[in-house]
């Protein structure tokens, strides 16, 4: 198994993906607009994934938080609230924005399981400042770290109790960065003392059975090299510090903050420490660029796959009434 989640063209599988899937094994992979229409459809798609690679707890993943990131949505699926509304609520009542998000999770959960998919990168745990960036400030459970926590916790419970894996993002924080990695390489200048602020909530979760990287140069641990691609980054900090040992992905590698051909990337980040490298634009010359480059997925990095999946158990309760409690709190706002 190659240690890559790779995304897919369209709403099914090509013949060149099934044969290059068929052989490079990837470790996972995730899905966007571009792979959603219906729920049949979807459905036959993640099937297919299964059936292709022979596993029943196959990662298959997709950014569903809501608000502005959201792949799957109207007319076929419902809109849900981004994280600053359960933020305004836990503002306003603290038990009623934790309970706000779970049940938010779990009908996320229930939505996405339904559908044969089995990850969501979500909760997003980056404590918003002053300055952050708008990509981070409109989906931020905000700026207190165990409220960020907190709700991120809860979250993280919901996704389960739906059946689905949830993803804590983006280690060790991206909070402090003025400008959207999508598009640049953030620098944060802030001291180790200032970032313990950031590390909280990663902290508060490091139990989680998976994480994602950020895309930021942190000048106080690693002046040269973005978190993705820092091996004292990714060993000191968010394996030693945080004492994360759950299954660590990167953000997309095809994002504007790293330079490099995909493979460089990808070889890059898996040295540095990370167990799995995430390229989601499924352009079959950079993936297989990207499976040539890179060794078979490690044992360690496997038995941390194997855990995070079995981490949850079959979807239980109801879509409609998850959706009615989470709006029965949200309407105290």
């Amino acid at each position: 198994m190659k240690p890559v989640i790779f995304g897919l063209s369209g709403l099914e599988l090509t013949a060149d993906e099934r044969a290059f899937f068929a052989e490079a094994q990837p470790a996972g992979f995730i899905l966007f607009k571009r792979n959603v229409e219906e729920r049949a459809q979807v459905k036959a798609l993640t099937d297919s994934l299964r059936d292709l690679t022979g596993r029943e707890r196959l990662p298959i993943l997709i950014d569903q938080e809501g608000g502005k990131v959201a792949r799957m949505g109207p007319p076929e699926w419902p809109e849900f609230p981004a994280g600053p509304r359960f933020d305004a609520l836990y503002e306003a009542a603290p038990m009623s924005g934790i309970e706000a998000a779970r049940a938010n999770g779990h009908a996320l959960g229930l939505m996405l399981s339904e559908v044969g998919i089995t990850v969501d990168c979500l909760p997003m745990l980056d404590v918003a400042q002053a300055d952050t960036a708008e990509i981070i400030t409109i989906r931020a459970y905000g700026s207190e770290p165990m409220r960020v926590a907190a709700m991120g916790r809860a979250t993280l419970e919901g996704l389960a109790a739906g059946g689905v894996v949830g993803v804590v993002k983006h280690m060790p924080g991206h909070g402090r960065a003025r400008v959207d990695s999508h598009q640049l390489l953030p620098t944060v200048s802030a001291s180790p003392d200032e970032l313990e602020v950031d590390l909280a909530p990663f902290r508060a979760l490091a139990g989680a059975p998976m994480a994602m990287t950020s895309h930021i140069v942190f000048e106080a641990w690693d002046r040269d090299r973005p978190a993705t691609l820092s091996p004292i980054v990714i060993e000191e900090v968010i394996r030693g510090r945080i004492g994360f040992d759950g299954l660590l992905m990167t953000d997309d590698i095809d994002m504007k903050a790293l330079s490099g051909t995909p493979g460089d990337k990808a070889a890059q980040a898996i040295a540095a420490g990370c167990d799995v490298v995430l390229d989601c634009w499924a352009r079959m010359d950079e993936m297989q660029e990207v499976v040539a480059r890179l060794g078979d997925m490690g044992e360690r990095s496997l038995d941390r796959l194997e855990h995070a999946m079995a981490s949850v158990g079959s979807a239980s309760g109801s879509f409609d009434e998850a959706v009615a409690t989470r709006d029965r709190f949200l309407a105290l706002l």
